[in-house]
């Protein structure tokens, strides 16, 4: 089956393919490396500070889409101005951490436009609950899931596109907030790979099932053997979702 195929199946999930590279070569290599079965490559802090927006235009020229995941979080003025670069810049979606409140994500909103969606960011999937506790002073009983509900509804009320959650809450999110809030999955591994550092982790079919949006795929395409054999199974699992 070749790529345009792939690109073409009936899903109603996006795979993105992030650029976690230290330079512009390297990002532009793996993209090449994708080839045509992934159209949408984020490019995150790493990246960013070492490449700037240039990444964001190249990757724009080539005709992908790039999600910015800069996980803004300051006063609300700032932020307004980093998303309306941003937006202006060509991003398709942009993140921000709802701990920085309902006024910090409706700036966002306000200033990354229509062309770029906003999404909150809840809990980092690299976090459990007992992290999570510890950082935010609260009880040791904190429910990961509780937490994540609480600010999805900060996001809901700024007028966010959607939010960024680990897989196993996004069934929660998506029963809470209907098609008003498009989830975002990061931490996605095939069934037999490694989770490396993350803790919460999900199938592309598993996130799929659950209700996301997108979803994020890191070294589960980028450090195989063969990145578009990879990519391959990520659109086979989709398409077998029901």
């Amino acid at each position: 089956m070749s790529g345009v195929a792939f690109m073409t199946m009936r899903t109603d999930v996006t795979p993105i393919v992030a650029l976690d590279v230290a330079d512009l070569r390297d990002a532009l290599a793996v993209a090449a490396g994708v080839g045509d079965r992934c159209r949408f490559f984020k490019v995150g802090s790493e990246l960013f500070t070492a490449a700037g927006p240039d990444i964001v235009r190249a990757l724009r020229e080539m005709g992908h889409e790039v999600f910015l995941d800069l996980k803004l979080h300051d006063i609300p003025n700032t932020v307004r101005g980093a998303a309306r670069a941003a937006g202006r810049l060509g991003a398709s979606l942009l993140t921000v951490h709802a701990s920085g409140g309902a006024a910090m994500i409706q700036a966002a909103v306000e200033g990354a436009g229509d062309g770029c969606g906003v999404l909150a960011v809840t809990i980092l999937t690299s976090l459990d609950a007992a992290t999570v506790a510890t950082a935010w002073g609260r009880a040791p009983e904190l429910e990961i899931a509780g937490e994540v509900l609480r600010l999805s509804g900060l996001a809901s009320r700024a007028g966010a596109h959607g939010v960024v959650c680990s897989g196993h809450e996004v069934a929660q999110v998506r029963a809470l907030f209907g098609d008003a809030l498009a989830p975002l999955v990061p931490g996605i591994r095939f069934a037999d790979e490694a989770a490396h550092d993350q803790r919460r982790v999900v199938t592309p079919g598993g996130a799929a099932r659950a209700g996301a949006r997108y979803v994020v795929l890191g070294r589960a395409v980028t450090a195989a053997p063969d990145p578009r054999a990879a990519m391959a199974r990520v659109w086979e699992e989709l398409a077998g979702v029901e």
